[in-house]
C-alpha cells in the first residue's frame, strides 16, 4: 500500500509542471479570490466535505499567507522548512504542524522527494469531536482558540510524533481514504480524524506551541466544558460562581469570544442532545424534552422546528420511514 501511494504522490501535478516549465512562482488565483493572500477552503472543499487533503506544491518558494480553515502539515517523506509567524521550523518525516486561521507562514522550496500533505479542515468539523476535548490538554486549547478567539491570535502546534506508530497509521489511513474513496468514506474519515485527535491528546507531551493562553481563554474553555457537562440544569449564575467571576463580566467575555450568548450556546447544546435522543432512543418526546432541561413543551417545539425545520414528532416520523 505505502509503495503505491508513494509513487502516486511523487507524480508531478499540472501546477508543478507549469512551475517547472514557465513560471517559478505560485499562481495565487488557484488558492484565493482575495487581494490579500488568504487561502480559501472553498477552492478545495465542497460544502458537504469538512476534511480534504492536498499535496503541497513543490519546486517553488510558497509566499507568506494565511488560511480561512485549520491546516495540518504532515511530512509524508523528506522534510519541510518554513517560517511560522516569526519562528523558523523544520519538520522531519512523520511530524505534524497544526496551524490556526490567524497565523501567517511561508514555506521554502520543496524538492521532488519532499512529499508534504496538507490537511484542510473546516472549523465546524471540531463540533464533531468536542466531547473528547478537555481543558487539561494543549490540543483542545489550540482548537478552541482557533474557533472562538475574536482577538485573532496566530497559534501553531508542532508535534514530534514520527516514532508513534498509532498516529502514523491513522494519518496514512486518512490519506488513503481521501485519495481512494469508497462506500462510507466520509464517515470513516471523520472517525479516523477523531481518533487522531485522541492519540495526539495522549501524546501532548510531544507538542511545542507558541504561547501560554490568557485568563480570558481559560474562562471560555471552562464555560464550554460546563455547558457540555451540565446542559440539563446549567445557569450563567452558577457558572460565574464556579469561576469566581461577576456574571455580567463572564457573559460579556463569552459573547466577545464566541459571538454567541451563554443562553444561545446552552440552547444549541440542548437541541443537539435532543436530536441525538430522538434518533437513537425510543423514549417519549416529553421525556426527551425533560432530559435536555426544558419544562415548556411548546417553547421547545418552537426552537426545535426553527433549527431542524421539523417538529420533534415529524423528525422522528421521518426517521422511521428511512
Amino acid at each position: 500500500m505505502s509503495y503505491d501511494l508513494m509513487n502516486e504522490l511523487l507524480k508531478i501535478t499540472e501546477e508543478e509542471e507549469i512551475i517547472l516549465q514557465d513560471n517559478k512562482e505560485v499562481k495565487k488565483d488557484i488558492y484565493t479570490n482575495q487581494s490579500n493572500f488568504v487561502i480559501e477552503s472553498e477552492k478545495f472543499l465542497n460544502q458537504d466535505n469538512m476534511i480534504m487533503i492536498r499535496k503541497h506544491t513543490r519546486f517553488v518558494d510558497f509566499p507568506k499567507h494565511k488560511h480561512n480553515y485549520i491546516e495540518i502539515n504532515y511530512v509524508y517523506n523528506g522534510e519541510l522548512h518554513q517560517k511560522v509567524g516569526n519562528q523558523k521550523i523544520s519538520l522531519q518525516q512523520g511530524e505534524l504542524l497544526f496551524l490556526n486561521q490567524h497565523i501567517e507562514h511561508e514555506i521554502q522550496v520543496c524538492a521532488k522527494e519532499d512529499i508534504i500533505i496538507n490537511f484542510i479542515i473546516q472549523p465546524r468539523f471540531f463540533d464533531f469531536i468536542f466531547s473528547f476535548l478537555t481543558t487539561e490538554n494543549r490540543i483542545s486549547n489550540f482548537l478552541i482558540n482557533s474557533l472562538y478567539n475574536s482577538t485573532q491570535n496566530g497559534q501553531f502546534l508542532y508535534f514530534k510524533v514520527s516514532k508513534v506508530e498509532s498516529i502514523q497509521d491513522l494519518i496514512k489511513r486518512i490519506i488513503m481514504e481521501i485519495m481512494s474513496p469508497a462506500f462510507m468514506s466520509e464517515s470513516t474519515i471523520k472517525l479516523y480524524m477523531g481518533l487522531l485527535m485522541v492519540e495526539l491528546i495522549k501524546h501532548a507531551d510531544k507538542a511545542e506551541h507558541t504561547e501560554d493562553y490568557p485568563v480570558q481563554h481559560y474562562l471560555i474553555v471552562e464555560s464550554l466544558k460546563y455547558i457540555d457537562e451540565h446542559f440539563q440544569n446549567a445557569s450563567l449564575y452558577e457558572l460565574a460562581l464556579r469561576l469566581n467571576q461577576p456574571s455580567y463580566a463572564l457573559s460579556k467575555e463569552i459573547k466577545k469570544a464566541t459571538n454567541y450568548t451563554f443562553k444561545e450556546l446552552l440552547q444549541e447544546k440542548r437541541l443537539i442532545k435532543a436530536k441525538e435522543l430522538l434518533e437513537n432512543t425510543d423514549i417519549p418526546i416529553a421525556s426527551v424534552i425533560d432530559q435536555v432541561g426544558y419544562d415548556n413543551v411548546s417553547y421547545f417545539y418552537r426552537i426545535f422546528k426553527n433549527k431542524y425545520k421539523q417538529t420533534p414528532k415529524q423528525f422522528r416520523e421521518h426517521l422511521a420511514k428511512k
